[in-house]
């Protein structure tokens, strides 16, 4: 009856115990590893400085978003103009307006108080602020430092003294020195460093977070973090009001076109009053009229209506043309003025023009923070292109409407011209003088109406922003605080034990676990041998109790899941290389047989590197090479031990010259099957299979096979050919044990496998189960 070979090991274990007993023995290893991580993490704490976050809320008219202003303040803020929040989040992200910031707040030139572990910021300590004369043109240099003489109000550094707020020449760019009335800290050891202005607005633009509070919202949220928290403040509070001040000067620029555009018109229309004034007062004093009559003041009241009205024809095709050469000139936005003077009563024309406008107005914004071929650039460029031709459209509409208009008012005048000669010669002449007198009067008021409003609107020009929330930072660091990175550390260093431990273990090319030997080979393990050091080889003594013992009973014990009985009863014990302990096995496996009361024979058949006679101390004894070759008879070869009576061996003898010919011979098989009515239990030493065929020709005539597998000894490829090799050449009944299990990590009761055995017998200090 043979034993199952399709054993299927059993694998109810829970994951947790298996990862626990896995590394677990290696505490050690993660509890050094931990505490360096601690250590690291507490230095890199030191070094780091914590970071807080400043924000800041802006409102901002949006056309499609944004709210309305009140009738008073849209009758006064006449230039004003709607904006698009996308756009206006890239211009206070744009480069212009941050290098502005950093010029502003001589960010270039940052000043550092030296301290124990990290040298910290003096923005808001330092005795002094720093400003170069030309920031675009400095030589960047990291540490340079200096002190401060409050006494005479000096600064020294590179060995000489420089006054205060005076342009020093310096190796790097002229820089002035001015006293920070903010700071009342005069004590401490400082230096300054410079950065290239273009280095810090990458670094802002990078660091600097502008959104929208939302799809339908004209709020835009502004964010920065930073080591010194006023700092942070102050950028954003110059960002802010940069902002500002550049909106409120491109109103600024709109109006003064749009005075001076007035104001030639008005000392036009004013000389030419004058000389109407002097040439009427010139006439009354030659001709003496003094009155018109009742018929010439009535022609005068209508010719002067009529009048009026062609002078608003003649003022609005005038605008109208310089609007016309406007937009056919290809001139930037902010010069629209004549769409404020004479056509506001065309709402599609000034709807236009107000587009125009803006439109323009965000592209010469957005032509400074973007490339010539940027997408919205190009866009904007587009929309400009298709907004042009419908104003010119308009234009000429508007423009034959009012020759129209201007045709009728001329043929209405000459009406009036021909009821003017039923008049007096004198009476005609001074109506006609008054006549033109009214003409350019009313055209006088006109321009100075508007004139006055484009003055009222320019006193008071306001931004289109507003602060909700001015720029505060946060009163805890943001970021990973330090018990965040203490756990994220302690976790490091975990992982990086348990990556260690797996990396030692898998590039080792041995078998480690029994797990590894169940998953190559589907053979059963019937025992496990820990390593320990002994005196001798011979670990079965009589009245001797100790672990590796137990386990050798435990051994003896399960041979009878190989079905060993009376009748079958021939154990081969072999291994896939030298040095896995198979001798050592057997040997003690034979004693362990022995003190059972089973008479016991040891057949030493390893006839290469025979190791069994020198435990048992039998050397120079004649053995299996002498029998086989017929020397002796096997009665005369097998030798009792003196460790007990029931156990009986036959040693290898002298090595032969040709031992596995010997092997071959037809004695082996006569010498098993004489042995077998003579002893209870056949145990053969037998060469490593993994090098010489010997094992697998003893297989034949023996009932079933120990196969030993060293722990950290055996190579896993030859483990994984077993399988195939017995395919080929076969080893009857195989069971493996598993030899030489060493304790894991550093816990020396742990064997990986669940050992919680502890006995108290003195260890002693000679490895001796090496083969």
């Amino acid at each position: 009856m043979e034993a199952k070979q399709n054993f299927v090991p059993r694998n109810n274990e829970n994951v947790i115990s298996q990862f626990w007993a896995k590394y677990s023995p290696f505490w050690p290893v993660f509890i050094l590893l931990i505490g360096v991580a601690i250590g690291g993490a507490w230095f890199y704490l030191q070094f780091k400085l914590p970071v807080y976050e400043s924000t800041a809320t802006l409102l901002i008219k949006d056309e499609k978003k944004g709210t309305e202003d009140s009738k008073v303040m849209e009758s006064l803020n006449l230039l004003s103009s709607k904006k698009i929040i996308e756009n206006e989040i890239e211009v206070i992200k744009s480069r212009t307006l941050l290098h502005k910031v950093v010029d502003e707040l001589q960010l270039y030139a940052p000043i550092f108080e030296k301290h124990q572990w990290k040298d910290l910021s003096a923005y808001t300590l330092s005795p002094v602020r720093i400003e170069a004369q030309y920031p675009d043109s400095l030589v960047e240099v990291n540490r340079v430092d200096f002190t401060y003489n409050q006494a005479n109000g000096t600064v020294n550094f590179d060995g000489k003294n420089y006054p205060l707020d005076q342009w020093i020449v310096t190796p790097w760019g002229n820089l002035s020195f001015s006293a920070n009335k903010a700071s009342h800290q005069f004590k401490g050891e400082y230096y300054f460093a410079l950065i290239h202005p273009k280095r810090l607005i990458m670094f802002l633009s990078k660091n600097l977070d502008v959104s929208s509070a939302g799809k339908l919202s004209s709020v835009i949220n502004l964010s920065l973090k930073d080591e010194v928290p006023k700092r942070s403040e102050d950028i954003l509070e110059a960002i802010i009001n940069g902002y500002d001040r550049a909106a409120v000067s491109d109103k600024n620029v709109l109006a003064e076109k749009t005075l001076a555009f007035l104001d030639s018109r008005l000392r036009f229309v004013s000389k030419n009053l004058d000389s109407i004034e002097k040439h009427l007062q010139q006439y009354r004093a030659n001709k003496g009229a003094i009155d018109i009559s009742a018929q010439g003041k009535l022609f005068l009241q209508n010719v002067s209506d009529n009048d009026q009205k062609l002078s608003d024809v003649n003022m609005k095709i005038a605008v109208l043309k310089q609007v016309e050469q406007h937009i056919s000139s290809n001139e930037s936005g902010g010069s629209l003025v004549p769409s404020t003077l004479g056509v506001d009563g065309d709402p599609l024309l000034t709807g236009l023009l107000t587009k125009l406008y803006d439109t323009e107005l965000n592209y010469e914004k957005l032509k400074r923070t973007t490339g010539e071929n940027s997408p919205e650039l190009t866009s904007l460029a587009g929309q400009i292109e298709k907004i042009k031709p419908s104003i010119l459209d308009n234009i000429h509409s508007q423009q034959l409407s009012l020759e129209a208009g201007k045709r009728n008012l001329f043929a209405t005048n000459s009406s009036y011209t021909s009821l003017l000669q039923a008049l007096p010669q004198q009476e005609r002449d001074l109506v006609e003088i008054s006549r033109e007198q009214n003409i350019k009067s009313s055209i006088y008021s006109f321009l100075l109406q508007k004139k006055e409003e484009a003055a009222l609107s320019h006193s008071s020009t306001v931004s289109d922003t507003r602060v909700i929330d001015k720029a505060e930072s946060s009163m805890e660091s943001v970021g990973l605080g330090s018990k965040y990175i203490y756990v994220i550390a302690i976790m490091l260093a975990i992982l990086l034990g348990l990556a260690l431990i797996t990396a030692r273990e898998i590039f080792t090319g041995t078998i480690l676990f029994r797990s590894e030997i169940e998953s190559i080979v589907p053979y059963p393990i019937i025992g496990e041998i820990i390593m320990e050091k002994s005196k001798s080889p011979l670990v079965i003594e009589d009245g001797k109790s100790s672990f590796i013992a137990e386990e050798f009973r435990m051994l003896r014990t399960s041979l009878y899941y190989l079905n060993i009985y009376p009748g079958s009863k021939k154990i081969l014990i072999t291994s896939a290389i030298a040095g896995e302990g198979k001798s050592f096995i057997a040997a003690n496996l034979a004693l362990s047989l022995a003190m059972s009361g089973k008479k016991v024979i040891l057949l030493e058949f390893d006839l290469i590197n025979p190791t069994l006679a020198k435990k048992f101390g039998m050397e120079g004894s004649r053995g299996v090479a002498e029998y086989l070759d017929g020397t002796v008879e096997a009665g005369e070869a097998i030798r009792v031990t003196k460790q007990n009576a029931n156990l009986f061996i036959m040693t290898a003898g002298n090595l032969p010259h040709n031992p596995s010919e010997l092997i071959l011979n037809k004695r082996t098989e006569d010498l098993l099957y004489y042995l077998k009515d003579q002893f209870d239990y056949i145990l053969v030493d037998a060469a490593p299979v993994g090098v010489l065929s010997d094992g697998y020709v003893l297989s034949r005539y023996c009932d079933a096979t120990i196969f030993v597998i060293r722990h950290r000894h055996t190579p896993k490829i030859m483990v994984e050919r077993l399988e195939y090799n017995n395919k080929i050449n076969e080893l009857k009944n195989i069971a493996l044990v598993f030899n030489g299990v060493r304790s894991r990590g550093y816990n020396k009761n742990q064997y990986g496998y669940g050992y919680d055995y502890i006995h108290n017998q003195q260890k002693s200090r000679q490895t001796a189960q090496l083969r």
